[in-house]
């Protein structure tokens, strides 16, 4: 499975596609929360500095109780860029997810939960050197995750909050690459030397229309980051917030799915980035970005 298109990433940060948060929910008054499904999911994107991220990932929802839902997301990522080539588990998500309101017309979902880091977000070149966020296959810290939605037939609108609580153990800094015929290179990504992500807000819009067999929607993506990248600076190890890590990031979201029967579908999401904050210490930052999913429902 693969796809390709523009966009500004989310499936790295993880919560936008958590829970009641996620997109392309459907609504039927009937069930409120799927009984059990498994979708397995290949993400492509490319970064401006054309790294190019593979993540395949296995969701996995199990119904609790009559309005409730846990999740489980085990992410394995491919990271191939002019400084590097690295590959390992990503980080592993998990979420509650309780249906607050159900009524003919519309339901009210509220998701809570987290993120566990699979390294300590520091991968190292061939020859040793400490390489940037972007090359990571982990975010190397624990983050809690909320999020509420408001779905109808037609229309999801989400909204949520993610927060790392530490720093994690990146080592990246420009004097490690000096001397190297890559310093150049080097020099246009961020330095993310003991990162400690700012705290985020998501808010998501669609509008999604449906017949038997398949579904379309659009909609926007807006990710706030209202505190600073925290990073380490000078021999002395001092914390500093990293200039221009925070703002708005917006992304322009489009996908079709076909459901083959009430066991499978199929799912793809693509992506045009509207608006990216300055800098992305984090390496989150993606130009390009694309998902294609197979889910079954038993």
């Amino acid at each position: 499975m693969s796809g390709f298109a523009k966009g500004q990433g989310c499936s790295d940060a993880g919560f936008c596609t958590m829970g009641a948060m996620r997109p392309n929910q459907s609504y039927s008054s009937k069930s409120s929360i799927k009984l059990r499904s498994v979708e397995f999911l290949q993400y492509v994107g490319v970064t401006k500095f054309n790294d190019v991220i593979l993540t395949s990932l296995v969701d996995i929802n199990l119904a609790v109780g009559k309005r409730g839902s846990v999740q489980l997301k085990l992410p394995y990522t491919f990271v191939s860029g002019p400084l590097a080539h690295t590959s390992g588990m990503s980080d592993i998500s998990y979420s509650y997810t309780h249906a607050l309101l159900r009524k003919k017309t519309f339901q009210i979902l509220g998701t809570v939960g987290g993120k566990l880091p699979t390294n300590n977000s520091n991968k190292l070149s061939s020859d040793g050197r400490a390489l940037p966020m972007y090359y990571q296959t982990s975010l190397g810290t624990y983050d809690i995750v909320a999020g509420i939605s408001f779905v109808t037939r037609n229309w999801l609108v989400a909204a949520g909050y993610q927060q790392a609580l530490n720093k994690n153990d990146n080592q990246f800094r420009w004097s490690q690459w000096s001397g190297s015929s890559l310093n150049a290179q080097a020099l246009e990504y961020s330095v993310s030397w003991d990162l400690k992500r700012g705290k985020d807000v998501m808010f998501r819009v669609e509008r999604n229309f449906r017949s038997t067999k398949w579904n379309a929607y659009v909609g926007l993506l807006s990710i706030y980051r209202f505190t600073k990248d925290e990073v380490s600076k000078g021999t002395e190890n001092v914390r500093v917030l990293a200039t221009g890590t925070d703002g708005v990031a917006i992304t322009a979201l489009t996908g079709i799915g076909y459901r083959f029967n009430t066991v499978v579908a199929i799912k793809g999401l693509f992506g045009y980035k509207v608006l990216s904050r300055l800098h992305n210490a984090d390496g989150l930052s993606r130009d390009y970005v694309s998902s294609l999913s197979l889910e079954i429902q038993f």
